[in-house]
């Protein structure tokens, strides 16, 4: 956990209810940015004493959902989806308009389920984030009901504190589940395998995570910034005989893009 810093106040009061991981990640967002002071969040967990070590960042912490609610008006429901019916009717009380915003970031969770405890006069958005919040670089896809511009900038501007967003159908929420939130899973699990081969052809494990996760965050910039197709970047160095298309042929041999959107499509399909 890196060091939180207090920041300067804004103009509303959050509560993320459930701070687990992806909780965590967002709120670590949140304070290290300029925006936000650590009084202005509230958190809230069943076991308190497992987020303990946040009191000194100027958090306010409870297990006490409803007040929560209650003492904020953007609220976060960040629990799991067997937890969020039972803790959206805890809370369901404590949400009146035209005070509150209610975010859900639980996965599969649709906006109409929610609808059936929360009133139309609620605006209601789901968002879903990835734990790369924490370093303010997630991508976060943003779906709502309503179309009302006050409450769409409100909660874009939040999340773009924590990298970046984009407002899609919510038909596809589940889709930017497994590939932005699920996806770093699976992007870790490459960087690790790169990291494993450069040990066996000789570097030492930090040397290797060193040249790999610059590697790997280049590329990144390369395509985001220069706006082009993968193969577009992966020809300039695939030069005739060379090392880079024999590795490249090995892998696709061995089934490489094949089991990735496999795993992709296999994650989707268990999605709920």
């Amino acid at each position: 956990m890196k060091e939180i810093k207090t920041k300067k106040m804004t103009d509303h009061k959050i509560s993320i209810i459930g701070c687990g991981n992806i909780g965590i990640s967002m709120l670590e967002g949140f304070l290290s940015s300029q925006e936000m002071n650590g009084s202005d969040i509230i958190i809230t967990r069943r076991n308190i004493s497992r987020i303990g070590y946040l009191k000194n960042s100027g958090v306010i912490l409870t297990t006490d959902n409803r007040n929560a609610v209650k003492n904020s008006n953007i609220v976060i429901i960040a629990v799991k989806p067997y937890d969020f019916t039972c803790v959206l009717k805890e809370i369901a009380e404590q949400l009146c308009p035209p005070g509150h915003l209610l975010i859900s970031v639980t996965a599969g969770i649709t906006i109409s389920q929610i609808r059936e405890q929360v009133p139309d006069s609620i605006p209601v958005f789901r968002v879903m984030p990835n734990i790369s919040a924490s370093v303010a670089n997630s991508i976060s896809c943003i779906c709502s009901d309503r179309n009302g511009s006050k409450e769409r900038e409100q909660v874009e501007s939040l999340f773009r504190i924590l990298g970046t967003t984009m407002f899609i159908e919510e038909e596809l929420m589940k889709s930017a589940t497994i590939l932005g939130a699920c996806g770093i899973a699976f992007t870790l699990r490459f960087i690790r395998a790169m990291i494993q081969a450069g040990v066996q052809i000789g570097f030492d494990s930090d040397t290797a995570g060193t040249i790999v996760t610059q590697t790997v965050g280049g590329a990144a910039k390369l395509l985001s910034e220069n706006r082009q197709h993968p193969e577009f970047e992966i020809d300039k160095v695939t030069t005739p005989k060379g090392c880079t298309i024999v590795g490249l042929n090995e892998m696709e041999h061995n089934g490489f893009s094949s089991s990735l959107i496999k795993g992709i499509v296999a994650s989707f399909e268990k999605c709920g």
